[in-house]
């Protein structure tokens, strides 16, 4: 989906994109979906449900469309908003935030994070590149600030802010009277030896509760509701895709509903598995999805289909007989290609995964007389120059395309295994200790820098006036 939603920016940066990705975990599982990938589901949710300025693109894969999500009624009731100057009680944006599956922390690090320090709250938004920090003097906003999570500097002084719900299932009396009254249809009974019971009855949130989210809520909806008649976009491979996540999702329900018949746990809590229907799309109403809107499929392969419409695309040339070769002429092979494609009245790209890459490659080419050579920033900027220019563009593209107008020659076609891949994002400090609760004091521990210590436990250092919660490891020589 990024890189899709990159190409997108590249070559129509009007559009609007979101993306909408599928939990990150099986069916009928025990655990729940990452705070990340819930915070950005329910983000592209409430964009959905606004009213939307300009053109849309939704990026869904089939296992996230299949599954069904939370009504919109919810997301538009459970949505905060204010600008600095306004009057907002301080204990109003507590009570919404612990209402609407926020999670209390001493420091805000993830999404769905928030911490209060007096007058000062912090809050992880779902969906936002950065926490931001809400200073109070009394009942009036005075500020609302960005801030690095890392460090806990302020980035940027913001006009406004906007809060959504942080989780798919809310555990307030309303909810709570909901998946019990649910439960009981659908077990026959209450059961107070089930921990999910217990706890949600307790309103504390359970490992992997979402699983059982139609049970907090009156109905559930689908993707296709939150849009207005939107044309719906497949791959050639959706059908094989939505066929294989549907026998899946029946595998696993049936393994759940085998194990609690026989009383199998292996130790673990009995597990009672909802209908597949109550959370996921049935195969008949996949199809009647597909029916009920305007769809285009797409496929690499031509097509006697009279209704089939071919765009004239085509793989590019890949220059992998050239690499193979010591003599130097791979360049020389490029510079011929290009100047055959330009003399055939096709504008040329050659796409780069990264600034540092494009750079490289246009000194090389200069070097084997590949002219004129320039950068463009997007589509638009290389469209508007002459066809005789060869464009040098950041794209990620595995392999480049023809088509009756237009070659684009990707890094990879050139470079082969030595492409430049992008490079990952840094990992955030608390990735490194996601599984803390595996450590004991006295146990050894490998820093990637600095090599093997001993865990002391927990201690919590105050770092520009606010405290950070740290690993206490001790090296040779009492290094610390």
């Amino acid at each position: 989906q990024e890189v899709l939603a990159d190409q997108l920016a590249f070559f129509a940066p009007q559009l609007e994109v979101l993306r909408f990705p599928a939990w990150d975990c099986l069916p009928y599982d025990r655990v729940s979906p990452v705070p990340d990938i819930v915070a950005r589901r329910l983000a592209t949710l409430a964009r959905l449900a606004q009213p939307l300025s300009k053109p849309t693109v939704v990026l869904a894969t089939v296992n996230a469309v299949l599954q069904r999500v939370v009504p919109r009624g919810l997301i538009a009731a459970s949505t905060f908003t204010a600008a600095p100057g306004n009057r907002v009680h301080s204990d109003k944006v507590i009570a919404f935030l612990a209402e609407n599956g926020f999670s209390r922390t001493g420091t805000v690090v993830d999404p769905g994070d928030f911490a209060v320090r007096g007058g000062i709250i912090d809050i992880y938004p779902p969906g936002a590149d950065a926490p931001v920090r809400l200073d109070f003097f009394g009942d009036t906003l005075e500020s609302v600030r960005s801030f690095d999570p890392e460090s806990q500097r302020t980035v940027a002084s913001l006009k406004s802010f906007s809060l959504n719900p942080a989780n798919e299932v809310l555990l307030t009396d309303d909810s709570i009277g909901r998946f019990r009254r649910a439960y009981a249809e659908a077990f026959g009974g209450l059961d107070i030896s089930d921990p999910l019971y217990e706890s949600v009855t307790s309103g504390r949130r359970y490992q992997g509760m979402e699983h059982w989210m139609p049970f907090f809520h009156d109905r559930l909806e689908t993707l296709f509701d939150y849009l207005s008649e939107p044309v719906v976009t497949l791959d050639h491979t959706a059908d094989e895709a939505a066929a294989a996540r549907l026998e899946q999702i029946d595998e696993f329900y049936q393994a759940r509903r085998e194990a609690l018949d026989k009383k199998e746990s292996f130790g673990a809590a009995p597990y009672k598995p909802i209908r597949p229907e109550f959370l996921y799309l049935t195969a008949g109403a996949w199809t009647q999805v597909l029916v009920d809107h305007c769809t285009l499929a797409l496929s690499p392969f031509e097509s006697p289909d009279s209704s089939a419409v071919s765009l004239g695309g085509k793989r590019g040339r890949s220059f992998a007989a050239e690499r193979t070769l010591q003599d130097g002429s791979l360049y020389d092979a490029v510079r011929t290609h290009s100047e055959t494609l330009r003399q055939a009245g096709k504008r040329v790209a050659i796409a780069s995964w990264t600034e540092g890459s494009r750079e490289r490659l246009q000194t090389i080419l200069k070097d084997h007389d590949l002219a004129p050579l320039a950068s463009a920033r997007d589509w638009a900027e290389a469209k508007s120059w002459d066809a005789a220019i060869v464009r040098l563009i950041v794209l990620g593209l595995e392999e480049g395309f023809e088509t009756d107008d237009l070659a684009i020659i990707s890094e990879q076609d050139i470079l082969g295994d030595r492409l430049v891949r992008r490079g990952r994002k840094t990992k955030k400090a608390s990735d490194f200790i996601s599984e803390l609760q595996a450590l004991t004091p006295g146990d050894l521990v490998v820093h990637v820098d600095h090599g093997i210590g001993r865990f002391e436990g927990l201690t919590t250092i105050e770092v520009q006036g606010a405290p950070h919660d740290c690993l206490f490891l001790i090296y040779a020589g009492g290094d610390r």
